[in-house]
C-alpha cells in the first residue's frame, strides 16, 4: 500500500516538471529573441523567464531520484543551468549589470565542474546521441568562452579552448563535414583572438581599476576659471558599438576592437576581482553555488556601469534604429559614446570632406549639378551585405542625435569626415576623437624584419592607444611582450601614469578649454580616453616614419588648447620619459628638452603599486 502511494505522489511530481520545462523552453525564447537595447523594457519578460527556471532548478533539486527514475538524464539538469546562465548573461547584455556577469559565471562553472553534459557509455543511447550531445557541449563551451572573455577569468579561457579543441578532434569522424568546419571556423577564431589578445592583457587590466586609475571622487576638478559656461555634471550613461572590418579578429560576434572597448567602460571592483574569480568552488552537487565573486563585484562605492549595446554588421536603419532609442531613454545628466570601427570609403579624401560639410553650412543648390553628384558623401561600412542605403552609415545620418550629448570615437580611414559634424549639431557640440587616415608602419621587432601579419591582426591602432596605451606605445616601438618582464612592464605604467597625470593638469588649468571637453572631463571614463588621445597624438605625431604627415595623426573635434599640442614641452616631456626608458628615443623627432622636472609628491616611487590597497 505503501508503495502505491509512493508511485501516486510521484507521476505528478514528474508529469509538472516535464510541463514546466516546456513553459521555460517557450519563455526562454521569448527572452531570447528580444532586443538587446532599450532600458528596463524587457525586465519582466526576465523576470518571468528567470521565474519559471528557479522553480524548475529547486525542482530537480528536491526530486532529483524519481526524476532520474522517470527518465530525466543528467545532461537535462545541466540544459536547465545552461539557460539560466545564458538569461544571465542576456541580462548582462542588455544592462551592463556585472552581477548578472558573475551568475552566468558561476552557473556556467558548476556544469563544467560537474560534466553535466558528459553521459556515462551506460547511459548513452547510441551514436545519435552522442553527437546531440557532442554538439551541446561544444555550444556551452562556446559560451562559457565568451563570459570568461568579458569577465577576464584568462586562466579558464586557456583550459575551456584546449577541451573545446580536444572535443571537436573527437568528433571528427561523427560529425557532418560542413557541422565539423563551422565548428573548426569557431576553434580558428578564439585560436586568432586569443593570439591578438594575450600579449600584455595579465599584466594590466582594460577596465577601470583603483589599482591604477584614480578612483572618481579623487579626480582634480576642471578649474573654475577656465570657463564661463556652466557645468551640468554629464556622466556616460550609454554606449553603442559597432566594428567590422574583413577578415577582424573576432569571436563569435565579439571583435577584438569592440571587446577592448567593451572592457574599457566597466569598473574593476576592488581591484580585487582577477584574483578572487579563480577560487575554487564546492564539489557538492547542490546546484550552481555562490563564491565570492558576487561579494566582489557588488562594491557599494562603485557606480553602475555604463549601459553598453555591441552591434555586430548591423543594417543602417537597424544602427540608427537603436541610436535613436537610446537618444530617446538618455538620463537627463547623460552622455552618449558612439563608437565606430569600419572600413571607410576608398574615394574619400580630404578635399571631399571640406566640399561636403561647405554644402551641408550653404545648402548649396549647386549640389545636384552633375559635378556634386559625382562627390559622394564619404561613409562606412558595417558589414550589412544589401543595396548601399542599407549597408554604410555617413556623418549626416548622426546629425540628428546631436539634440543630445555625444561623445564620438570614430576609428576608420575616413574617420575625417565627421568633421563636417560639427557647426551642424541640432543642439549640443558633439565631442569627436578622431583616428588618423593610415596607421603607423611599426618598428620591427628585435632581430626580425617587420611582421605584416603582426601589425595587422592586434586590432586597431588607434583603438589600441584608447583602451591599452602602454600596450600600442610598445607595439609601434617594435617591443614583444616577451621582452618585457612584468616588473618592468609596471615600472613602465607607472611612468605612463604620471606623463598623463602632467597632461591632465596642464589640460585642467587651461582658459582655451571648449565647454564640451568641461563636460568630457567630468566623466572618468571618458577623461581616461581623452588623456590617452593626447598621449597617442604626441606619440604618432613626433614618431619619426611618420615624418609628420598629417595623414598619421588623429584628430579632435573641438581643438584642445595649444597647450597640450604635440609640439608643447609637456608633450615632448611625457614621451621623453617613456622612450629613454625603453631606449627608443632614436625613434621620435624630440626636442633637446630635459624632461619636465617630477612634482613634489608625484614621484613614480610615490605612484601607487597595482597590489596595494585604497585606504
Amino acid at each position: 500500500m505503501a508503495q502505491s502511494n509512493s508511485s501516486a505522489t510521484m507521476v505528478p511530481v514528474t508529469e509538472q516538471f516535464w510541463l514546466l520545462v516546456d513553459k521555460a523552453d517557450r519563455r526562454f525564447s521569448l527572452v531570447r529573441d528580444l532586443p538587446i537595447f532599450g532600458r528596463h523594457r524587457n525586465d519582466l519578460e526576465f523576470h518571468k523567464a528567470f521565474k519559471i527556471y528557479t522553480q524548475l532548478w529547486k525542482m530537480q533539486q528536491e526530486n532529483r531520484q524519481r526524476l532520474v527514475e522517470a527518465g530525466m538524464r543528467r545532461w537535462e539538469v545541466g540544459e536547465i543551468a545552461s539557460r539560466i546562465a545564458q538569461l544571465y548573461y542576456g541580462q548582462y547584455q542588455r544592462t551592463s549589470d556585472s552581477a548578472c556577469l558573475a551568475e552566468a559565471y558561476v552557473f556556467y562553472e558548476a556544469i563544467l565542474d560537474r560534466d553535466y553534459f558528459r553521459e556515462t557509455s551506460s547511459n548513452s543511447s547510441g551514436g545519435g546521441q552522442d553527437m546531440v550531445l557532442a554538439n551541446k557541449q561544444l555550444r556551452f563551451l562556446a559560451r562559457f568562452l565568451t563570459v570568461c572573455l568579458v569577465i577576464g577569468r584568462r586562466e579558464m579561457v586557456t583550459r575551456l579552448t584546449s577541451q573545446l579543441k580536444t572535443l571537436l578532434d573527437d568528433c571528427r569522424k561523427t560529425f557532418q563535414e560542413a557541422e565539423y568546419k563551422e565548428w573548426k571556423h569557431a576553434m580558428q577564431e578564439i585560436t586568432k583572438f586569443l593570439k591578438a589578445d594575450t600579449p600584455f592583457m595579465n599584466k594590466r587590466p582594460l577596465r577601470y581599476n583603483f589599482a591604477f586609475d584614480i578612483p572618481p571622487d579623487s579626480l582634480p576638478p576642471v578649474q573654475p576659471s577656465t570657463t564661463t559656461v556652466t557645468k551640468r555634471n554629464c556622466l556616460l550613461r550609454d554606449a553603442l558599438l559597432t566594428s567590422h572590418y574583413l577578415h577582424e579578429i573576432k569571436f563569435t560576434e565579439l571583435t577584438l576592437d569592440t571587446f577592448r572597448m567593451l572592457q574599457c567602460l566597466e569598473w574593476d571592483p576592488c581591484g580585487s576581482f582577477a584574483q578572487q574569480i579563480g577560487s575554487h568552488s564546492n564539489q557538492a552537487d547542490t546546484g550552481p553555488h555562490k563564491t565570492n565573486l558576487l561579494q566582489d563585484l557588488k562594491d557599494p562605492s562603485l557606480p553602475p556601469n555604463p549601459h553598453k549595446t555591441i552591434l555586430y554588421r548591423p543594417s543602417a536603419a537597424h544602427f540608427l534604429t537603436v541610436l535613436a532609442t537610446k537618444c530617446e531613454e538618455l538620463p537627463a545628466d547623460g552622455m552618449l559614446l558612439i563608437y565606430l570601427s569600419a572600413a571607410g570609403d576608398a574615394g574619400g579624401t580630404s578635399e571631399n570632406y571640406e566640399k561636403i560639410a561647405g554644402s551641408f553650412r550653404n545648402l548649396d543648390v549647386s549640389s545636384s549639378s552633375d559635378e556634386s553628384r559625382s562627390k559622394k558623401e564619404p561613409r562606412l561600412w558595417l558589414g550589412y551585405r544589401a543595396n548601399e542605403g542599407s549597408s554604410y552609415v555617413y556623418p549626416s545620418d548622426l546629425i540628428p542625435f546631436t539634440r543630445r550629448p555625444l561623445f564620438l570615437i570614430i576609428d576608420s580611414c575616413d574617420a575625417h569626415a565627421f568633421k563636417t559634424i560639427n557647426g551642424e549639431e541640432k543642439g549640443e557640440t558633439a565631442a569627436m576623437l578622431l583616428s588618423p587616415t593610415l596607421r603607423s608602419p611599426v618598428t620591427p621587432t628585435t632581430g626580425g624584419g617587420v611582421d605584416r601579419t603582426r601589425q595587422q591582426n592586434n586590432g586597431n591602432q588607434f583603438t589600441m592607444f584608447l583602451t591599452a596605451p602602454l600596450q600600442a606605445f610598445c607595439f609601434l616601438i617594435g617591443k614583444a611582450s616577451y621582452d618585457i618582464d612584468t616588473d618592468k612592464y609596471m615600472e613602465a605604467e607607472k611612468l605612463l601614469s604620471l606623463s598623463l597625470s602632467e597632461l591632465e593638469a596642464t589640460v585642467i588649468t587651461s582658459a582655451e578649454l571648449h565647454a564640451v571637453w568641461v563636460e568630457a572631463l567630468g566623466d572618468p571614463f571618458l577623461r581616461r580616453f581623452l588623456l590617452r588621445f593626447i598621449f597617442c597624438r604626441a606619440v604618432l605625431a613626433l614618431f619619426k616614419p611618420n615624418s609628420q604627415n598629417d595623414d598619421f595623426i588623429p584628430t579632435c573635434i573641438p581643438s584642445l588648447p595649444e597647450s597640450i599640442n604635440p609640439g608643447a614641452q609637456i608633450c615632448h616631456s611625457a614621451l621623453r620619459r617613456l622612450a629613454t626608458f625603453f631606449g627608443a628615443t632614436d625613434q621620435f623627432d624630440l626636442s633637446d628638452i630635459s624632461v619636465l622636472p617630477v612634482q613634489s609628491g608625484d614621484s613614480v616611487g610615490n605612484i601607487r603599486k597595482p597590489d596595494e590597497e585604497i585606504s
